[in-house]
């Protein structure tokens, strides 16, 4: 599956979700190709469909509250976000084996690193040894085109996580790359596995596009 890849740099998360959403409507059109954004958001809680709306959240941060999967998380410039948005149809419309398979793009992207990643049975995301979470996945589908998508901690703040229960679990659980391997992992160090990673679950080629919306073109 060929993609257009899209860099969009540090970028607040609610001007995200406007473009993430059209973008998702424009692949749905077919205007657009299969896209994979980048981006890197200002400290903010997004809660997923999931969350009780009695949750505890740490104060101070903006929340958004979104139609991805999952409950509560944190993002903040220390990680990698990816948002994949891409047309189903072409491979059998199984989200669930698309969640499988952004699980491995990840599980492929931090082992050059020297990590060694993996699932754990019954909760999603990418887990070090079965008990340390390193990346968060949660998805959203319609018409069915994928949008929402992974957090990858490269250099995060971990006390966050403790402050709440990140996705339901213990915020101990939480880790990140600089964690893991004992020292300071600049975010570029990811740029180029992520696209590996990409390219070799699911095949193809990606280019970089300068995408912009139609609907947002002129806009600043």
């Amino acid at each position: 599956m060929s993609a257009a890849v899209v860099d969009w740099g540090l970028l607040p998360y609610g001007e995200a979700l406007v473009r993430m959403r059209e973008v998702r409507r424009e692949r749905a059109a077919q205007r657009i190709p299969d896209t994979l954004i980048l981006v890197r958001h200002p400290p903010v809680i997004t809660v997923g469909v999931q969350g009780t709306g009695g949750e505890a959240l740490p104060p101070g941060l903006p929340v958004f509250s979104v139609e991805r999967g999952g409950r509560a998380t944190y993002h903040e410039p220390g990680q990698w976000v990816g948002y994949p948005v891409v047309d189903l149809s072409p491979r059998g419309r199984d989200v669930r084996h698309f969640v499988h398979d952004l699980e491995e793009m990840v599980v492929r992207a931090v082992a050059p690193l020297g990590v060694r990643a993996g699932r754990r049975p019954g909760e999603r995301g990418v887990w070090v040894a079965g008990t340390r979470k390193l990346a968060s996945v949660g998805i959203a589908v319609e018409g069915w085109v994928t949008f929402h998508g992974f957090a990858l901690n490269v250099d995060v703040d971990l006390e966050v996580f403790r402050s709440f229960r990140p996705c339901g679990l213990d915020g101990d659980v939480m880790t990140s790359m600089s964690r893991e391997l004992g020292r300071k992992v600049a975010l570029e160090e990811l740029h180029a596995p992520l696209l590996d990673a990409w390219e070799g679950v699911f095949g193809g080629p990606v280019r970089y596009a300068p995408l912009v919306p139609p609907a947002l073109q002129g806009s600043s």
